[in-house]
């Protein structure tokens, strides 16, 4: 199997003319060069999530779309889920047939990966869920669009202060910014799921231009 084989695209295709698209991502790993398998809890969690939010956001004219990324990990300067993130994002827009407006959902290395290609053509905001925000994490490519950063205040795996931080120096640039904190929740997401759910769905409904 090559290494481009390892990444995938799915969409919950929407009901009725296509206004939007939410674009799911997932975590991963800071640094491993194996292929992500689509068993993993990582990729599982997303598409649970996206199946959750499905219906929804699709009853509203949005498509939603999750990515498989080809590696586990981050991978220091190779930021390997970055050219996954962008390709997808440019397979989302071939496939419509004018401009469409487009939110990025991150988890985790998702959340980081969803930051940097925040300035994609069609990109109207970006939804972290408990992102990976090192400090000193550049917040340019968010300048114009909509940011929205929900994260479990039990988080062990990645930081809630660096979150708010990030969130903090991210106002200098983008439209709009909201920072929440979900109250004795971790990692995985796994105690408040309908709480996250919700907050996806309300962030994007509001970024692609609709109330929620």
């Amino acid at each position: 199997m090559s290494v481009i084989q390892g990444r995938d695209l799915r969409e919950h295709r929407a009901a009725g003319p296509l206004l939007g698209a939410v674009l799911i991502l997932h975590g991963g790993r800071e640094q491993s060069h194996e292929l992500m398998r689509p068993y993993r809890l990582a990729v599982v969690r997303m598409r649970l999530l996206a199946w959750s939010v499905r219906r929804r956001l699709t009853h509203e004219g949005m498509a939603v779309w999750t990515l498989r990324f080809t590696l586990r990990g981050w991978n220091g300067n190779e930021m390997s889920p970055v050219a996954d993130a962008r390709w997808a994002l440019a397979e989302i827009a071939s496939r419509a047939d004018g401009p469409l407006p487009i939110v990025i959902v991150g988890h985790s290395m998702g959340g980081r990966t969803a930051m940097r290609v925040a300035d994609a053509p069609d990109v109207n905001g970006v939804v972290g869920l408990a992102p990976w925000l090192p400090a000193g994490e550049p917040v340019d490519a968010l300048r114009g669009r909509a940011l929205h950063i929900a994260h479990g205040s039990a988080d062990r795996v990645t930081d809630p202060r660096l979150s708010a931080a990030f969130a903090d120096r991210a106002r200098a640039v983008a439209s709009v910014v909201g920072y929440e904190r979900v109250a004795g929740d971790g990692h995985a997401l796994l105690r408040h799921p309908r709480q996250w759910s919700r907050i996806v769905v309300q962030a994007s409904l509001q970024m692609l231009g609709t109330s929620g």
